[in-house]
Formats: structure tokens, C-alpha cells, sequence
């Protein structure tokens, strides 16, 4: 178990979080989803609350090491500002950390909070530079890690901070952990995982480690196209990896010798272009036409995926069943959804597609646990350990 907020005294102290204030901006800046930054309000209500004085940093997008100010935090500051109804201090540094920035820290208050400009501006964030991470270290007594989203990422601002600061989690950091954790190792059964998106190579080690797991595994979205095609089936111009296909019956005949369920789809919507307006029509998995492509499950798949859901205990998500930013295109990803929305199971959503789906279809509040972060769910899901939770104190 790691430390969190609750275990350590922040009363007049400076404390520096690492958010995950990651949000998607209009041209014109307008944040057009908050979900990331009311998520770490817990945390910083509560370091407020504790008489501390909190200095809040984040990335945004992939600046790649530049200042850009299409990447800005502003917008996010300004946001803070209105949720908090109090003024966060922005000091609008593009090297983040100078001897300004230094200096407004010193002085501030218990109860203020500030937020520093994108740590990847500076391109020794994400190379993890010991100089950059002590720095950042220097604003303050403590150090908070509430970013999930990058936790599985070794960067300045996430795992090198903790080696000049006493490190602990922040309260969505500590909810990703349990959530996932119990998945994992104590899943009340039975234990199903649903897996989707674009590609089997960028789920198979995830894939291999649930299998020893779960009790029936549900495949789906464009990576269903390689299974089908290893069971010999012509999947058209479907999303297809050939060069995973051996792997592929590889995990098929894994899941049969350990008696894990493995379901697939058995009928498929296609269309004749990736346009949510081209021609489309149902076909059997078994009998797709050439000249189409898969780009959702079809009715009978949908509901087999539901009857699976019913029945389980446990479920994590991760992935869509088909294109479902395409209104054509959504249905098998939305089924899924409903259906988890209406068992009592723990419903664990991986975060990524997943969570921008179950939001787009309004069944958010109906999920156990929406996770915060893609690949970091992936990974802790796979057994991996992440640096930004490596480095945190033990209790």
C-alpha cells in the first residue's frame, strides 16, 4: 500500500501536484470536456482544506519539448480559478521553472494554489532530467502524484520529483490503484474482460496476462478482424495485422486450455468505405464480401456480448466494439455499454475510447470506476509496475 494525502501533515506547507490536466481545447481555447481537471478537485480541496499552499502542474497535448502557446495551460488556470472561486495564480513561464516562479512560491500563502505552464514545454520532462525534476522539487515540501493518466510514464514530473521530495498519492490516484488492483488480484466472479480497438499488437501482452485471469474474454472492434482471419475466415478490407495472425490463434488456443470463455464476433456491420455515410449492410463473420470492411459488430453479436455481461461479476472494458465516433457505426459499442450500465457487476471502465464512449452515451454515473488514463490502465492491467506509483512511500 502506498501513502496518500491522509497520511502525511500538509498544514502550512507547500504542496506541488502532478494533475492530469490532459483536456481536449477549441482553437479559441475553450475547454470543451473538464473531466480531468474536477477529477483531481477531491485532492486539491482537501490540501486547501489541510492548510497547505498548493502548486498544481500538468502537461498538455505534445508540445514536444517547445513552448507553444496552442498548448498553454491558461485556459486551464482560468478554469481552475472559476471552480475554486478564488484566483490561481498563473505565472505564464514557458520554462515553467525560473527564479520568479521560484520566488512567487516562497511567498505564498496556505490556501493559495498556482499553476505552473505545461511541464512539456521543456524537453527534459520527458527525459526524465535529474536538473529539471529537482527544480520543480524546489517549490515545495511535498510532493503529490494524482496523475494517473501518466503514471506509467517516467517522466520529471511524475517519478524523478519523488528523489527530492517525500512522495505521496493524491485521493484519484489512490481510487485508479484500488479499482484496478481488485480487478486483478481479488475479482469477484465471474471475471470478464471486453477488449476492442484498432490493433491486436498493442493489446497482447494485456490479453496474455487476463487470460490467466478471467473466466471468458470478449473480443471485439478492429482487432476482431486478425482473430477471424486466424480462424481462416476472409475478412475483406477489414482492419487486418497479418503478421499477428499466428499470435492470435496462439491466444485462442491459450483461452481454450485454461477453459477461458473466448468470445468473438459472429456477425459484423461493413461498409464500402470508412465514411459514416457509405453503403452498409450485415453479414456472418464467416461470409464477410470482399471489397467491404468490418466497422461494427452486428445485432446477434451484440446481444450474446450482453447475455456474457449479465452474467458476470466483474468487467473491465477496454476498447470499442466498432467506430463509434460514427453514429452508423456506434450501436455495438453503445450495447455494451447499456448492458453494463444495467448490471450490478463492478463495472471497470480502462479509460481512453472506452470512457469517451460510456460519456458520449450519458452512462458514465453508471459505472463503477471510469478510469482516468488509457495506457496506464493497460499496463497496471498487464502487471506492469508504473513509475509514478513506484516512487511514491510505502505505508
Amino acid at each position: 500500500m502506498k501513502k496518500t494525502v491522509k497520511d502525511i501533515d500538509v498544514t502550512g506547507k507547500r504542496v506541488i501536484v502532478r494533475c492530469d490536466f490532459n483536456v481536449p481545447l477549441t482553437e479559441d481555447g475553450i475547454i470543451t470536456d473538464d473531466t480531468r481537471i474536477t477529477s483531481a478537485m477531491p485532492t486539491i480541496r482537501y490540501l486547501l482544506d489541510g492548510g497547505a499552499s498548493v502548486i498544481l502542474m500538468s502537461h498538455l497535448g505534445r508540445p514536444k519539448g517547445k513552448a507553444d502557446p496552442k498548448y498553454s495551460l491558461k485556459p486551464v488556470a482560468e478554469h481552475l480559478s472559476e471552480l475554486l472561486k478564488q484566483k490561481v495564480l498563473f505565472p505564464n513561464v514557458p520554462e515553467v521553472v525560473n527564479d520568479d516562479v521560484a520566488a512567487l512560491a516562497k511567498k505564498m500563502e496556505p490556501g493559495q494554489v498556482m499553476l505552473l505552464e505545461n511541464v512539456r514545454f521543456r524537453k527534459e520532462e520527458t527525459e526524465n532530467d535529474p536538473a529539471f525534476a529537482e527544480s520543480l522539487a524546489g517549490l515545495a515540501d511535498v510532493f503529490v502524484n494524482d496523475a494517473f493518466g501518466t503514471a506509467h510514464r517516467a517522466h520529471a514530473s511524475t517519478a524523478g520529483i519523488a528523489d527530492y521530495l517525500p512522495a505521496v498519492s493524491g485521493f484519484l490516484l489512490e481510487k485508479e490503484i484500488a479499482f484496478l488492483g481488485n480487478a486483478v488480484a481479488n475479482p469477484e466472479r465471474p471475471f470478464l474482460a471486453i477488449m476492442g480497438g484498432a490493433k491486436v499488437s498493442d493489446k497482447i501482452p494485456v490479453i496474455e496476462k487476463l487470460l490467466d485471469r478471467v473466466d471468458s474474454l470478449i473480443i471485439g472492434g478492429g482487432m476482431a478482424y486478425t482473430f477471424l482471419a486466424a480462424k481462416g475466415f476472409s475478412v475483406g478490407k477489414s482492419l487486418l495485422e497479418p503478421e499477428m495472425k499466428e499470435m492470435a490463434s496462439a491466444l485462442m488456443k491459450k483461452a481454450e486450455n485454461k477453459g477461458v470463455r473466448f468470445l468473438l464476433p459472429i456477425d459484423v456491420k461493413v461498409g464500402k468505405s470508412f465514411a459514416n455515410d457509405t453503403m452498409w449492410a450485415y453479414y456472418d463473420a464467416e461470409t464477410m464480401p470482399e471489397g467491404f470492411m468490418g466497422l461494427d459488430i452486428g445485432p446477434t453479436s451484440m446481444d450474446i456480448f450482453a447475455d456474457e455481461i449479465k452474467n458476470a461479476k466483474t468487467i473491465v472494458w477496454n476498447g470499442p466494439m466498432g467506430v463509434f465516433e460514427m453514429p452508423n457505426f456506434a450501436a455495438g459499442t453503445k450495447a455494451v455499454a447499456e448492458a453494463m450500465a444495467e448490471t450490478d457487476a463492478t463495472t471497470i471502465i480502462g479509460g481512453g475510447d472506452s470512457a469517451a464512449a460510456v460519456k458520449l452515451f450519458g452512462l458514465e454515473d453508471k459505472m463503477t470506476h471510469v478510469s482516468t488514463g488509457g495506457g496506464a490502465s493497460l499496463e497496471f492491467l498487464e502487471g506492469k509496475e508504473l513509475p509514478g506509483v513506484a516512487v511514491l512511500e510505502d505505508k
